[in-house]
């Protein structure tokens, strides 16, 4: 439909004599009565053209010929040009729809094979994952989904932090622990990790290592052993919550390899990209400090990337691993990062510019904070120092697919309220039950007009041609538009970079197609109304097992 829509358009313009642009956005309309598919193109085109955005819309509606499908086109608000579209048109639709099957969904050509570089999660090995990082795990698994079945070849990668300040002080904090056990007194770091896990891994070295760092101070080679045992030990456990989250990585790329020097090489990753940003004389020497002149590209001030006293800073190694991810050759950049680094956006692009690379090239989405609570009241944190809901914790409360839904349940850059008691709700008020529900209970439809003797045709077939004009009721009309929208929303999902449009999208069918089923029988007396009803109910079943795969999240045969 949304082909059709832009075919149109592009006729128009062409009669107009305006060149048409590459991609002419057509969107679904939040308000139903509005219209099936609208455009915003007459306000894309009002600069250009010099003209209020109606006067266009209004000619370019004049100038469309070809109206067969629709039953009207008009303007409406600043200037969108809305199309609903004829019964006739939705039948034909949606008989196209089943004949192809899934073969429809294939939308290769969206991507073209372009190369995303897509990194998420990458938290700190000091400690087990919190919600956060689940919520950012969650929208990084369906993010890649959605755009390696939209035609992008998707690598998955996670930034280990391992070298630096926290990673030091996660070793010292589990030395002071380890001495503790062994009942020597050893002052415990003031910044330090006061969580279980810190006494958990000292137990651990106590029982490998028994007394061997007994009484000693905490510097090399002790401190190498208990900073990389501590962050490996931390990286383990991550892998595993993740792994129970059903979120996987295609590389793991470590923070401390881009300090290090290869055999063949004389400089690091870090030396190298210094090195370059100097002879560029895009550095200064201020105070016996090394400062990246990030405001000669648009940041808000310097940053220092070498300290007075010759260590590296957080950035400078930042610096290093976005040149090594361009370098590698991917079209595109997508950081998921927390939003509390909101700030750091203008520093990374300013040093990809720098570095002869075009800015736009990064997109960096934003995952705002996680409430939980339990019946609307805020769950309490433990008052043990260090301690905080984990991951962990919530996925085997409510099982990793609620889990995974429930964040994506809204905007990732929109504050969430994470409802434990919604979560494992068996009804309409748990969003990720309502959906799979709905696809459950589509397949016990199926199955129980099989055992009258309704054989499911199979796509590709002529058997799939069934007349579908006895659909006439007004839940079937908006149950089979909302079908039919689904390829649209899909590619405004991938366009826009939000896989939560396909969980809004998911609702909104369930939310159809539940009422529908308790208002009208599927297998009724009229064997022609029973098999334009099951076409429905298949049309459904293709889209919602297509969302929650989209999602990363099971479509169950039977609940």
């Amino acid at each position: 439909m949304t082909e059709i829509v832009r075919k149109i358009l592009a006729e128009a313009l062409g009669a107009m004599g305006i060149p048409v642009p590459e991609r002419i956005e057509v969107e679904v309309p939040r308000d139903e009565a509005l219209g099936d598919l609208s455009t915003p193109i007459a306000m894309s085109l009002s600069k250009q053209l010099r003209k209020p955005p109606k006067n266009i819309a209004q000619e370019i509606i004049a100038n469309i010929r070809e109206r067969g499908d629709f039953e009207k086109i008009e303007v409406a608000g600043p200037g969108f040009i809305n199309f609903t579209l004829k019964k006739d048109s939705l039948y034909r639709s949606l008989s196209g729809f089943l004949r192809e099957g899934d073969g429809l969904l294939s939308r290769k050509d969206i991507g073209k094979g372009r190369k995303i570089l897509l990194e998420f999660v990458s938290a700190n090995p000091t400690g087990p994952l919190h919600l956060g990082h689940g919520r950012g795990a969650a929208l990084g698994a369906a993010l890649a989904n959605l755009l390696s079945a939209a035609g992008f070849s998707v690598i998955k990668e996670y930034y280990i932090n391992d070298a630096g300040r926290q990673v030091g002080l996660l070793g010292e904090s589990v030395f002071a622990k380890y001495q503790e056990l062994l009942g020597k007194s050893y002052p415990f770091p003031e910044d330090g990790y006061r969580g279980a896990y810190v006494e958990d891994i000292a137990k651990k070295i106590a029982l490998d290592e028994t007394d061997r760092y007994k009484g000693l101070e905490f510097t090399p080679p002790q401190s190498d052993f208990f900073r990389e045992y501590s962050c490996g030990q931390m990286l383990a456990l991550i892998k595993a919550d993740l792994e129970a989250f059903g979120v996987t990585f295609d590389t793991w790329q470590s923070e401390k390899e881009l300090y290090e020097r290869k055999p063949d090489e004389p400089e690091s990753e870090v030396e190298k990209t210094i090195r370059y940003l100097r002879e560029k004389g895009y550095t200064k020497t201020e105070e016996g400090a090394t400062w990246f002149k990030a405001t000669e590209f648009g940041d808000e001030k310097d940053r220092v990337i070498i300290r007075s006293g010759g260590a590296y800073t957080y950035f400078a190694s930042d610096i290093a691993y976005h040149k090594k991810k361009v370098d590698v050759g991917y079209d595109e950049l997508i950081n998921i990062w927390g939003a509390d680094h909101h700030g750091y956006i203008p520093r990374v692009k300013a040093a990809l510019e720098a570095l002869g690379y075009e800015k736009e090239r990064l997109k960096v989405l934003l995952v705002q904070l996680v409430s939980l609570l339990r019946g609307g009241k805020p769950v309490q944190m433990s008052k043990r120092a260090g301690e905080f809901i984990t991951l962990k914790d919530v996925m085997e409360e409510v099982g990793a697919d609620t889990t995974k839904f429930m964040f994506l349940t809204r905007k990732a850059d929109s504050h969430l309220d994470f409802d434990l008691e919604v979560a494992k709700a068996a009804s309409a008020e748990n969003p990720v039950y309502y959906v799979q529900y709905a696809y459950a209970r589509i397949n016990s439809i199926l199955r129980h007009a099989a055992e009258k003797g309704f054989i499911e045709p199979q796509a590709g077939t002529g058997a799939v041609d069934v007349d579908l004009s006895p659909l006439s009721e007004p839940e079937e009309q908006r149950l089979i538009k909302k079908i039919l929208l689904y390829p649209a929303v899909f590619e405004a999902a991938v366009y826009a970079r939000e896989p939560h449009r396909i969980t809004f999208y998911l609702q909104e069918l369930a939310g159809i197609f539940h009422p529908y089923y308790n208002k009208h029988r599927i297998v009724a007396e009229d064997n022609r109304l029973t098999l334009a009803r099951l076409a429905l109910s298949r049309a459904a079943r293709i889209v919602l097992r297509d969302g929650l795969h989209v999602l990363g999240v099971a479509a169950p045969e039977r609940m």
